[in-house]
């Protein structure tokens, strides 16, 4: 291959990238192409575009920083300019690039406007593609940097787009949209990943599915505010760009400043969004730092006590748990303070001695006594007025000077940007943490963040997020082994920038088993089910007021990373009993579950979803099919068990959980009864008899290759 062009290969995809003086442009993101079939000079005399009428006298290159003053008049590249008003449509050309089978590296410079970037283009093994880029200021005065946005083209048959989106306890939906002469723009300007606007996707050929299409799924690894734009341009080419959202001042760089933007991530499927959604979770679990040991089933107490704390109550809490084999227990809101509701003392991290008089050591130490993991829970980001803290410190909150700020769940957010608001945070946990036995934290974030400025004049939002980041960094690096939740009331703070210093995620407040059906396959678009915090709650929901079954809870709760949020003292011997089943059941399947192949069926009716997750050399999987609501057929549509090893034959049975023999139906297919054989093709393709189910009710599958 000549200097010109770089290609690089995973096992599925080909990325082929321009290696000269000018920003690297992808010529190809997709299925790959061979050895000998990789003909860069071919491909990109292929990708010529017509100079149209009325247009300019050349074709805008489609850069990864696509240039104004080469053209461009779309979302993306680099906008920025200095205090005069000049800088704003740089032209870079290469200082220095470097390539090696698996990554380019290319820098370049315009001396001009007194800038450089780097841009660092990586694929892994699993097919996923990695943009990283950073601009330095190198001039002598500040330079104002308003967006810093990679941007990579899309074919233009890649022509629907799936985004994800909700509310607080109704997260992670997914939404269709056609992609016509227009910019689809999704945004988050909330200080968080959000609850409405996911930094996560799909961009496919017409009518994409979960085992049909080309995919190309893409996501933002930032915490913070982001934009993702797909944009038709006049000509017909199509883009995706991706950055972080600066406020108004949050790009100012110094001489000599660097900003570095989040990474942007992507993989492409030739065979629907479930095998892209594999290739992340491959990519998720290859980190150093992924969680390795198996997922302690945990308790978490606050639908169980709420603030009502009692040592005693706890403490006979902690054994109910243990009993039916509850790996881990997690105390919530209500420890510190004096904290009786969510009107006071977030911020002052000292244990209520009116609830423990004789410290959290107490509790900690009979729950540890009993062979379990203590957990805590926090939400440091944040400040009640009524504190301590407040009082003496008004001025550590983000907010504009001479207006009031606005409250949000009784809270402000503390500046984690001012030295002293993260070394006051810093001392505070990490004496929590070396005082008592606690190994996980539960870390939340209730708010969104509002009129956030940097001791109370510049927006920051941008320096907020990344204060986050080194606090969490530094708390693992003093605690080796400590791990900690992501919840930011439920799923609005999911993403793979937290991600890569957290091991778990709350993945919404809501834990009505329905509601959980659709969140949580939302949720498994991006990371794995290790991941995923999956509670069983009590029969009725209070966020929804429904009442449910224990076996449909526990169908839905088991494909995840599996806790309950029950008050199990309060509840009746049966109920207990049936806890200790599910939990043996989750533990039989555990393994299987947290290292396997997700898979998302297309099922063609849609009161009803099948999932499951297959064993990766294929000799075990385990299948749910869900009746959400009411069907309009009299006879359920066969569960297609897709992902099996189509040359193996398979014993399939169905897997009881307590109460699960209540079917709600007289007559049902024979292998519910007795198992049955199967070889994988047919149960891909013909599938596997269903009985008739209410509406919130599930069956488990289970197959083994014979």
């Amino acid at each position: 291959m000549t200097s010109r062009f770089h290609a690089l290969h995973s096992a599925t995809t080909t990325v082929l990238l321009t290696h000269d003086d000018d920003v690297p442009r992808v010529l190809h993101w997709g299925r790959r192409l061979g050895d000998g079939a990789v003909e860069p000079a071919a491909i990109e005399a292929l990708l010529d575009a017509s100079i149209p009428n009325g247009g300019l006298d050349t074709v805008t290159p489609l850069s990864l920083l696509p240039e104004h003053v080469r053209g461009w008049a779309a979302y993306g590249g680099i906008s920025g300019h200095r205090p005069d008003g000049t800088a704003w449509a740089p032209l870079l050309r290469r200082t220095s690039s470097a390539a090696d089978p698996a990554s380019l590296t290319w820098t370049g410079a315009d001396a001009i406007a007194g800038i450089s970037v780097t841009l660092v283009v990586a694929l892994d093994e699993h097919g996923v593609l990695s943009v990283a880029s950073s601009l330095t200021n190198d001039g002598v005065d500040r330079y104002t940097l308003d967006s810093l946005a990679p941007t990579i083209p899309l074919p233009a048959r890649a022509s629907e787009a799936m985004t994800l989106t909700g509310r607080w306890a109704h997260e992670m939906h997914s939404a269709r949209h056609a992609l016509g002469p227009y910019a689809l723009v999704r945004e988050s300007r909330r200080g968080r990943t959000s609850h409405e606007s996911w930094p996560t996707i799909g961009i496919g050929t017409p009518a994409f599915s979960e085992q049909r299409g080309e995919v190309w799924l893409a996501h933002l690894a930032w915490s913070g505010n982001h934009r993702l734009v797909v944009e038709t341009l006049p000509d017909g080419r199509r883009v995706l760009s991706a950055s972080d959202l600066l406020l108004p001042g949050e790009g100012m760089l110094e001489p000599g400043e660097t900003y570095e933007a989040p990474t942007v991530l992507g993989t492409w499927s030739g065979s629907g969004l479930t095998t892209a959604s594999q290739q992340f979770h491959d990519h998720v679990r290859a980190r150093p730092s992924h969680p390795k040991a198996p997922r302690p089933v945990l308790l978490n107490t606050w639908e169980a006590v709420y603030f009502n704390h009692d040592v005693a109550a706890l403490q006979r809490l902690a054994d109910d748990a243990a009993a039916v084999g509850v790996e881990r227990f997690v105390l919530d809101d209500g420890w510190f303070g004096e904290r009786d509701d969510d009107t006071s003392s977030l911020g002052h991290w000292y244990v209520d001695t009116r609830k423990y008089p004789r410290g959290l050591g107490e509790l900690a130490d009979h729950v540890v006594g009993l062979g379990l993991e203590f957990g805590l829970w926090v939400e440091p980001e944040m400040v009640n007025p009524n504190s301590d803290l407040y009082r003496a410190h008004p001025d550590w909150v983000l907010h504009v000077d001479g207006y009031e700020p606005l409250l949000g769940r009784n809270q402000l957010v503390l500046d984690l940007g001012r030295t002293e608001a993260f070394d006051y945070l810093l001392e505070r946990l990490d004496a929590l943490l070396a005082e008592h036995p606690i190994t996980y934290l539960k870390w939340d974030h209730n708010r969104e963040l509002v009129a956030a400025a940097h001791r109370g004049g510049v927006a920051g939002v941008r320096r907020q997020t990344l204060a986050l980041y080194a606090l969490l960094d530094e708390l693992k690096r003093r605690h080796p082994g400590l791990e900690i939740e992501s919840c930011s009331a439920g799923g609005g703070r999911i993403d793979l920038g937290i991600a890569a210093r957290t091991d778990r995620f709350w993945t919404s407040d809501c834990n009505d088993a329905l509601e959980r059906q659709t969140i949580q396959r939302g949720f498994s678009y991006l990371l794995p089910p290790e991941l995923m915090g999956a509670h069983v709650g009590g029969a009725w929901s209070h966020t929804t007021a429904r009442t449910q079954t224990l076996p449909f809870r526990a169908a839905t709760a088991l494909f995840g990373h599996l806790g309950f949020e029950w008050n199990l003292s309060a509840a009746s011997d049966e109920d207990r009993a049936g806890v200790a089943q599910v939990i043996e059941v989750h533990k039989r399947f555990r393994s299987l579950l947290h290292t396997g192949r997700v898979v998302r069926v297309d099922h063609a009716d849609p009161s009803a979803l099948v999932h499951g997750v297959v064993a990766r050399d294929g000799s075990e999987a385990l299948f749910a099919y869900a009746q959400l609501t009411a069907s309009a057929l009299t006879v359920p549509v066969p569960a297609r068990l897709v992902g099996l090893d189509p040359a193996r034959r398979y014993r399939v049975e169905r897997v009881l959980l307590p109460g699960a023999n209540w079917d709600m139906q007289r007559h049902h297919p024979s292998w519910y009864d007795a198992p049955i054989e199967v070889a994988g093709d047919v149960l891909a393709e013909v599938g596997l008899p269903m009985g008739v189910h209410v509406p919130e009710q599930a069956t488990l599958i289970h197959a083994t290759a014979l």
